[in-house]
């Protein structure tokens, strides 16, 4: 079973804070019907997601209440390693352990055998990181599993920040973990509805363009929707004042997210997220400017580490080599537009400068946002089958929102300003004669989205 849920983080910092949990029903229940199946056969969930979403405190909320151990795989030696895990069964399972446990497989073994006669929660965070501590652990867990899983009542949860790690432990054949997940959860950023039920609860006079800058920044993202309102963050001026400052974890935060994921390919991979944020999405025009292959980079970027995704015109036939790659993530998109693109001014404190670099680009930039806004919009709406972009050879008649229901022939065609005044819908029914050709059965509406619909 796969599953994609999201959730917003309760801690920073060790920090407690009041925010109530957002959107949290559905994982809840998910994850309780995983752990009452536990109760009569051995469940293994495996946990994935962009760091910042929340995996962390949604596991450890969801199983506040039941019998559960949390451990975290922090690079450290393995001994170590084994003597937290020991202090955490005494004090969580209130067991007597005997013995010296000094590998992760021995502590393993004995909770398996221990949840033969008792059901348990095991969470084991930043599972990937055990490639750091000892790979070997991997294949040892596995043998342990298929030996011991019969008769087991264990829910086993494996949570990691590293996505192309994680997929790799679970999803490669060749991985001895392959195959052995009963259970997979991927936990999403929050939706726009979600982002302006927490907008509305702490600034409830937000403006449009206050909704736009606060998703431009957050796209979401648990961890960031929560320090811009702890920070309370709401508007575009504040939001700026926050994010460069010398006190900021902003400013680091896109090289300390992906530098492991990279690993000693970081230079070239943050070159071409770098282009990409500032509207080189082409490969043609990556490969001029740099002066190298691209295809590699561009394919692990979308495949392994799922940072970027292809455009391609809708309606466009699959061969087709007409297509643009765009970023998945709204925060790192900034970031690689602002940050990384600045370093020199950003190595210097140059906060100013920088403020002023995003407000001469902010209607340009915000723009876009606003089209993946409303695109993210009529996705979660569910009356669509496909959503897309549009254009012809060389960029002619290009069209921002395409949605169509294909069971319905219902078709919108929609462009997308800040400014609604600035939305001729006359000259979008001329870009549109092709598609209105091809589709004369359909009933097709055109719409101008602007902050006003926001």
């Amino acid at each position: 079973m796969t599953v994609t849920v999201t959730c917003i983080a309760l801690f920073y910092n060790n920090k407690k804070f009041t925010m109530k949990f957002y959107d949290r029903d559905n994982e809840m229940q998910i994850l309780r019907q995983i752990a009452d199946i536990s109760k009569a056969n051995a469940r293994m969930t495996f946990v994935t997601g962009r760091r910042r979403t929340g995996k962390t405190s949604l596991l450890t909320k969801s199983f506040e209440f039941a019998p559960s151990l949390y451990f975290f795989v922090a690079r450290k030696n393995e001994a170590l390693l084994c003597q937290e895990y020991l202090d955490e069964i005494k004090a969580k399972l209130s067991v007597e352990v005997y013995g010296t446990f000094k590998q992760f497989k021995d502590i393993f073994a004995w909770l398996m055998e221990l949840s033969k006669s008792r059901n348990f929660t095991l969470i084991i965070d930043e599972f990937q990181d055990f490639y750091s501590v000892n790979p070997s652990v991997f294949s040892e867990m596995q043998n342990i599993w298929d030996n011991q899983k019969e008769g087991s009542k264990i829910n086993l949860i494996l949570c990691g920040s590293a996505y192309s790690l994680m997929r790799k432990i679970f999803e490669n054949s060749k991985e001895p973990l392959f195959g052995r997940a009963t259970n997979r959860i991927n936990l999403k950023e929050f939706n726009t509805t979600t982002v302006k039920e927490i907008l509305k609860d702490h600034y409830p006079d937000y403006t449009s363009d206050d909704l736009l800058a606060f998703y431009m920044v957050s796209g979401g993202v648990a961890k960031y929707v929560e320090l811009l309102v702890d920070l309370k963050a709401f508007t575009f001026d504040k939001i700026m004042d926050e994010f460069f400052s010398f006190n900021s974890i902003f400013i680091d935060e896109g090289k300390n997210s992906l530098i492991d994921e990279f690993g000693k390919d970081y230079g070239n991979y943050f070159s071409i997220l770098s282009l990409i944020a500032t509207s080189k999405t082409s490969r043609t025009e990556i490969e001029s400017i740099l002066e190298m292959q691209a295809g590699g980079f561009l394919e692990r970027l979308e495949k392994d580490f799922g940072l970027i995704h292809k455009i391609k015109p809708i309606f466009s036939k699959p061969g087709s080599r007409s297509l643009k790659y765009q970023i998945n993530d709204n925060f790192l998109n900034f970031w690689f537009r602002y940050i990384y693109k600045n370093r020199s001014a950003v190595e210097i404190g140059n906060y100013e400068y920088l403020k002023n670099v995003v407000r001469q680009d902010y209607t340009t930039f915000s723009g876009k946002i606003l089209e993946k806004y409303f695109t993210e919009k009529l996705k979660e709406s569910g009356n669509y089958s496909l959503i897309g972009n549009y254009w012809e050879k060389e960029n002619r008649n290009e069209i921002d929102i395409i949605a169509v229901n294909e069971n319905e022939k219902n078709m919108l065609i929609a462009e997308v300003k800040r400014n609604s005044n600035k939305i001729n819908l006359n000259e979008l029914q001329l870009k549109s004669k092709n598609i209105l050709m091809q589709f004369s059965d359909y009933n097709i509406q055109f719409k101008a989205f602007s902050l006003n619909e926001m």
